[in-house]
């Protein structure tokens, strides 16, 4: 229950810093309409009373200020800290540093899943299935080994589908170039590429709230309706899904309920679990799978600390169980209560049989 906790502090991105990702490279009234329907849903969760903290210039001062009359705080700055990105963990650390409890992963779970590359590395090595791919270093812009056609190509470093649209799905060598050129020069990426088979089959993701394996579910499964996406487009949810409003991914992909037979269902549960613990996710996480044309499923990204807004994925599988956007987010803050409640209680005996 929630009742005990009188003070949360909740940390966003800066509107008023530039923000790479966005369209424009700035805040605009999307993002902060989403901000006051944030606002508007936790005001509706009682007993709690939200602080809330966007001025990165002064973060680390506000939250020294705050500290002493601080519960935990809800660290929903998924831009990263100065809307960098590459800079998510730093909050996480940040806090760490300070000693103040937060909902979410820490910096190493944030740091290991911010690599595309490397969640795929692990994924092998638990035994759950993932796409096949091919990797260009830092800087390269040649692979020599021979591709399997159709690929996509990909940042192993990025979120928000950056650098991923229409063009990044290639079906030959010349493609293949002109994709890498592009990632390498219009988005100024130098860092690792995946260049990854094609699955043709259904978009899956998987919502798990809370920790296992003390407690947790795992949410309604949803998938991408691709249906009326015209036929010359790829079956991708890129950029032009998510930051382009006139564009035909925009207007023509929707998440819908997914249906998969036991045994692809189980398979893809148990693989997100896995992922989640040894990934160190904490809270809430989402899975990003995809089915090849045999229905056979393969992992694609894991997301920790998943888009929370209004109208996001996590917030479609919350709502297929009748869940209101206030109630899931006071569920999240819910487990991540019990989660500190029990990192302390740990802490506490191990201190008494320290001591004794």
């Amino acid at each position: 229950m929630l009742t005990l906790i009188k003070n949360i502090v909740v940390i966003l991105g800066d509107p008023r810093k530039s923000d790479p990702v966005k369209p424009g490279g700035i805040f605009d009234e999307d993002d902060f309409e989403t901000i006051r329907k944030l606002k508007e849903a936790l005001n509706k969760i009682e007993n709690i009373n939200f602080t809330f903290l966007d001025n990165h210039d002064t973060l680390e001062e506000d939250l020294i200020k705050l500290k002493d009359n601080t519960d935990f705080v809800f660290n929903l700055c998924d831009e990263g800290f100065n809307n960098d990105p590459k800079h998510e963990a730093d909050i996480p650390d940040l806090l760490t540093r300070l000693e103040i409890p937060y909902t979410g992963a820490s910096r190493e779970g944030l740091v290991t899943c911010y690599d595309k590359h490397l969640v795929k590395v692990y994924a092998e090595k638990l035994g759950v299935p993932t796409a096949k791919f091919y990797l260009l270093k830092e800087n390269e812009n040649e692979i020599d080994e021979e591709i399997s056609f159709p690929v996509i190509v990909k940042p192993a470093q990025g979120d928000g589908s950056f650098g991923i649209n229409k063009d990044s799905v290639v079906k030959n060598n010349k493609e293949l170039n002109k994709a890498i050129l592009t990632l390498r020069t219009k988005f100024k990426y130098n860092g690792k590429i995946l260049i990854e088979e094609f699955l043709s089959g259904d978009d899956v993701m998987v919502g798990i709230l809370g920790n296992p394996p003390y407690s947790y579910k795992v949410l309604p499964m949803i998938k991408e309706d691709y249906g009326t996406l015209p036929e010359d487009l790829p079956k991708i949810c890129g950029s032009e899904a998510k930051w382009e409003p006139e564009s035909a991914y925009w207007k023509c992909i929707k998440s819908v309920p997914v249906i998969l037979d036991k045994s692809t269902k189980k398979l893809v549960e148990d693989g997100s679990l896995k992922m989640f613990q040894y990934m160190k996710c904490k809270d809430y996480a989402r899975f990003d799978w995809r089915l090849n044309e045999n229905g056979e499923p393969k992992l694609l990204e894991v997301n920790p600390n998943p888009g929370w807004c209004w109208d996001s994925h996590l917030s479609t599988m919350f709502s297929l169980e009748n869940f209101s956007y206030p109630e899931m987010l006071k569920l999240i803050l819910s487990e991540a209560e019990k989660r500190i409640k029990l990192s302390k209680t740990k802490i506490t005996i191990k201190n008494r049989i320290i001591s004794s």
